[in-house]
């Protein structure tokens, strides 16, 4: 028999646990020690845009790194090193937040509304860009 109040009821409990848009979740894991290579993988190399958590989690045994998110002009878009200090130029470049000075085995947490485009997650301390710490991510409609 058809039940008016326990059709609405359903109906009701569909609406409330689905939202409106799905947010992303990207994990990322950091890893190399000094003077070896340095990793910074991440589980998913596209997503759609909107609301994205990134979950960092520093694998090194010794070393600290961080995590720093950057909205790209264009995919090809060249990143400078400034000479002397081995480390990108955060100032020349559009961030849109980190996740900073993780310990060797901790976690970090960053959340970002994301529009479609190319983005560059990256470490920034002193050499670990250029020892290969850094990894794209394209976002899509």
């Amino acid at each position: 028999m058809f039940n008016v109040r326990t059709t609405l009821t359903a109906f009701a409990l569909i609406f409330v646990a689905v939202p409106a848009f799905a947010a992303s979740t990207v994990k990322v894991v950091e890893g190399g020690e000094g003077g070896g290579p340095m990793t910074l993988t991440l589980d998913q190399s596209t997503i759609k845009s909107g609301e994205t958590t990134f979950l960092v989690h520093n694998d090194a045994m010794t070393e600290e790194h961080e995590m720093v998110l950057v909205k790209l002009k264009s995919a090809d878009q060249a990143i400078a090193v400034v000479k002397g200090k081995d480390r990108v130029d955060e100032k020349t470049l559009n961030s849109m937040g980190e996740v900073a000075e993780l310990k060797p085995g901790a976690d970090g947490t960053l959340k970002a509304k994301l529009a479609p485009g190319s983005y560059v997650l990256l470490c920034n301390i002193k050499g670990h860009y250029q020892a290969g710490m850094h990894a794209m991510l394209t976002v899509t409609k």
